[in-house]
């Protein structure tokens, strides 16, 4: 599971409203009819109106900077092995996200009133979205761009040709380019993956908007605080303030596991990235010491995610130090590009 927070920008400035995001988020819903439509929800409402999101989050960003935030998106894409696993995509991420957000506002250490800040405390919309689309940063875009180069070159050149500008072997052309195309290294159903393109399979996720000013309008929440939780003295007062991040992202993976009774491998558990980040080396002791069953399952999980797995033997005495670098390169740029984890 992937899990991203991020202050929404526009050209590297906080945007003073939510409108382009909103509509952004609406995009599936263009030529569908009302049934077919994914609404905003909360905990609340399951079908909140565009308009409605737009005009509350805009008007809940009492005494908020230019300079900082006014909302918060929270993005939440399960893996095509989690989604797998539900029954019926819509409605189990609707609930799962409303429980989630539940631990959202737990992992803030700040009180309102007096009291621990609660879901009726928060202001909040999120969507479901049933399709994503190849990007120019996705590495299989970019390690077939060599390939697209030159067939633009060469259809650039055919087209002169058909004008007149230039002569040329048309047919010649036109096999260079077919042969490019069945060269090219990443296909989807037979066609090169390309900038733009929609992904096959499963492809749900959900997009969270929450307001970084609480219900009341008066108390600013920010889930990218610095500080995971300390006091501090304001105004001659004891104020609580922080956000662990640590235990939102350890709360919302085990929150899926026991909704939907998913059986999670190292490989793709919140606690493996953390450890490869501050203990590589026991990563790979834990890597290589799982039962045979669960190893090729890691294996296979961290295939998908882009890694070139080298052929491990069975045990980890007879690991070859080659191999265990390819693996540890492979690992490594993959937790840093956040294919793997969340």
């Amino acid at each position: 599971m992937y899990i991203a927070i991020s202050p929404q920008k526009v050209s590297g400035s906080y945007s003073k409203s939510v409108a382009d995001f909103v509509s952004y988020l609406e995009k599936e819903n263009e030529g569908r009819s009302e049934g077919e439509m994914e609404h905003f929800f909360n905990q609340y409402s399951d079908e909140i109106s565009a308009e409605t999101v737009i005009e509350t989050i805009d008007k809940n960003t009492s005494k908020l900077k230019l300079n900082e935030p006014k909302y918060y998106c929270i993005t939440i894409s399960p893996s095509a092995r989690e989604l797998k696993q539900l029954q019926h995509s819509s409605e189990d991420l609707k609930r799962y996200t409303k429980s989630t957000m539940k631990d959202y506002v737990s992992a803030f250490n700040r009180e309102i009133s007096g009291k621990p800040i609660s879901i009726n405390d928060i202001v909040y919309f999120a969507k479901i979205e049933h399709e994503r689309t190849y990007k120019g940063t996705d590495k299989v875009v970019q390690e077939n761009q060599p390939f697209a180069t030159k067939i633009l070159e060469l259809k650039t050149e055919l087209r002169k040709i058909d004008q007149g500008l230039r002569t040329g072997n048309t047919k010649e052309i036109v096999l260079n380019i077919k042969h490019l195309e069945s060269e090219a290294p990443h296909k989807q159903d037979g066609k090169r993956i390309v900038q733009g393109m929609q992904k096959a399979g499963n492809q749900c996720h959900i997009h969270i908007i929450v307001s970084r000013k609480d219900a009341s309008n008066r108390v600013s929440l920010s889930p990218g605080s610095k500080y995971k939780a300390s006091d501090v003295e304001f105004n001659g007062k004891q104020v609580k303030r922080g956000f662990n991040r640590d235990a939102f992202f350890t709360k919302a993976e085990e929150r899926f596991d026991a909704t939907f009774g998913y059986q999670r491998n190292f490989a793709e558990s919140y606690a493996s990235k953390k450890l490869y980040v501050k203990h590589p080396d026991r990563y790979f002791k834990i890597l290589l010491g799982l039962p045979t069953n669960e190893r090729a399952i890691a294996f296979k999980i961290l295939g998908r995610s882009g890694i070139k797995i080298p052929q491990i033997p069975t045990t980890t005495a007879q690991l070859a130090f080659s191999a265990l670098r390819l693996l540890k390169r492979g690992v490594g740029i993959a937790m840093k590009s956040g294919l793997i984890g969340i």
